[in-house]
C-alpha cells in the first residue's frame, strides 16, 4: 500500500503515546480511529494494523534501527520505515519494500538494515522481539522447544471470534449478519463463530441488540467448565467487565443467581451494561472492599469461578504492548495475589459444590502449580476433577489453564 503522511502521522503519534507515554495499546488505537472521521474502512484497518505490528515486533524493530537506546519522538519516524521496509520479508518471506524518498527516512540505510535483520533471525528473543527477562522465564518453565512454539504462534495475529449469546439469538442468524461464507464455526464450541475478516462489530446493530460478544474460543471453554446448571448459586468471584458471567448466564438459561463479583467498580459497571444488553435476569454485583465481603459468602455457592489476576502471557497476540510493561517483579506479585484469592475464596464454596481455578497465562507457575500447592496445604477438603489447558500453538485458541475441582 503506498504510504501517506497523514496516515503515517497518526501511527507515529498513536506509538509515541503507547512508549513513551506508557498507554495501552488498544485505548490508543481506539482512540486514533475516532479522531477522524474522513477515514475510510481501509485507512483505519491501515492504522490499526501497523500499529499493532510495530508494538509487536518492536525490540527487533529498535535492534534494526539502531537507536541505542529508548527512541526519542522524532525517532519514531524511522522506526516505522524501517517496519515498512523490512515487514514483507519478515511476515511472508517477499521482497523488501522500497521506501518513498521523504526526509524522515533519510537515516535508513536499506542495505544495513537487511543485514542486520538476516543476522537478528538467529537470536530467538530478538527474532520473536521478546525481553531478555521473559525469554528465560519462558525457557526455565516449558523448556526451549515448547516456548519457541509457543511464543512464535502468539506473534501472529489473532482470529476475531464471537460468542453467540443464546438468551436472544443462535448459531444461524449471527453467522446470517455476517455471511455465512465469512464466516466458520468451531468443533466442540457450539456458540463460537470465526470471522474470516476482522471488522469493528461493536457498532454493528446485532452486537447493541445483544445477539454476540467478542470471546475468544479458549475463554470460551471456561464457563462450561465450570458445570453450572439451570437453579444454581453461582459466584464469578474475579469477574472484571463480564465475559464470563455472561456466558455463565446463559448455559444457565437465565435461572438461579449469579453474583458477579471483583476489587474494581468501574469494571463492574461495565459488567451492568452488557447484562442489560444481553438480557441477563439473574446477575448482581458486588464490589470486593475487604475480606468481610467474602466471609459474608462463606459455603453459599454451588459453583465458583475464580479467573484470576495473570501475567496474561496467553493472551500476547491480542495485547502485544503487554509483554513491553510485564516485569519480572510482577510475576512474583501476581503469584501472591493469586494464591490468596485461591486460599481465601474458595471458602465461598458449599461442601459438595465445585470451583474452577483459571489464568490466561501458559506459566505453570501460576496455574498448575497453584493448584498443587492448594491440594497440597487443603488436606482432604479438596479433590481435583479434571484440568484443562490451551495453546495457541497446538490449537490456534488463546493460552488458557483451567483446572476444575470439588469441596468434601
Amino acid at each position: 500500500m503506498k504510504l501517506y503522511k497523514g496516515l503515517v502521522t497518526a501511527i507515529v503519534s498513536g506509538l509515541q503515546e503507547i512508549f513513551i507515554r506508557q498507554r495501552q495499546a488498544d485505548r490508543v488505537v481506539e482512540q486514533m480511529l475516532r479522531s477522524n472521521s474522513k477515514w475510510g474502512a481501509r485507512d483505519r484497518s491501515y492504522i490499526a494494523e501497523n500499529t499493532y505490528e510495530i508494538v509487536r515486533w518492536w525490540r527487533l524493530i529498535l535492534h534494526l534501527s539502531e537507536t541505542g537506546g529508548p527512541p526519542q519522538p522524532e525517532q519514531f519516524w524511522q522506526l516505522f520505515g524501517v517496519w515498512q521496509l523490512i515487514k514483507p520479508v519478515h511476515l511472508s518471506g517477499e521482497p523488501a519494500a522500497a521506501l518513498p524518498d521523504w526526509i524522515e527516512f533519510s537515516e535508513i540505510n536499506p542495505s544495513r538494515v537487511l543485514s542486520r535483520y538476516k543476522q537478528a533471525r538467529k537470536i530467538r528473543k530478538i527474532a520473536q522481539s521478546i525481553p531478555d527477562w521473559l525469554d528465560e522465564t519462558g525457557i526455565k518453565e516449558l523448556g526451549p522447544e515448547t516456548w519457541e512454539a509457543e511464543i512464535t504462534a502468539m506473534n501472529r495475529t489473532a482470529p476475531l471470534t464471537l460468542r453467540v449469546n443464546t438468551l436472544l439469538s443462535d448459531v444461524p442468524r449471527v453467522r446470517e449478519i455476517f455471511g455465512t461464507d465469512r464466516t466458520v464455526t468451531i468443533p466442540d464450541l457450539p456458540t463460537a463463530v470465526v470471522l474470516l475478516k476482522r471488522q469493528n462489530v461493536t457498532q454493528l446493530p446485532g452486537f447493541r441488540m445483544g445477539f454476540f460478544e467478542v470471546q475468544d474460543a479458549g475463554s470460551q471453554l471456561i464457563a462450561p467448565f465450570l458445570g453450572a446448571e439451570p437453579g444454581h448459586t453461582v459466584i464469578d468471584a474475579c469477574a472484571g467487565a463480564g465475559g464470563k458471567t455472561l456466558h455463565l448466564a446463559a448455559l444457565m438459561q437465565n435461572k438461579g443467581r449469579i453474583l458477579s463479583m471483583d476489587v474494581d467498580k468501574h469494571k463492574l459497571i461495565e459488567l451492568e451494561r452488557r447484562v442489560h444488553r444481553n438480557g441477563v435476569k439473574i446477575v448482581r454485583t458486588a464490589l470486593i472492599t475487604s475480606a468481610k465481603v467474602i466471609r459474608e459468602h462463606w459455603e453459599t455457592a454451588d459453583r465458583l469461578l475464580l479467573d484470576v489476576p495473570c501475567s496474561g502471557l496467553g493472551v500476547l497476540r491480542r495485547n502485544p504492548d503487554a509483554k513491553w510493561k510485564l516485569k519480572p517483579e510482577f510475576l512474583d506479585s501476581v503469584r501472591a495475589t493469586q494464591w490468596k484469592i485461591l486460599s481465601s475464596y474458595s471458602k465461598m464454596v458449599k461442601k459438595g459444590g465445585r470451583m474452577v481455578y483459571a489464568t490466561c497465562s501458559i506459566l505453570p507457575s501460576e496455574s498448575e502449580d497453584q493448584v498443587a500447592r492448594f491440594l497440597g496445604a487443603g488436606g482432604n477438603a479438596w479433590r481435583l476433577i479434571s484440568e484443562k489447558r490451551t495453546s495457541v500453538a497446538r490449537d490456534g485458541h488463546d493460552g488458557f489453564y483451567m483446572a476444575q475441582l470439588e469441596r468434601f
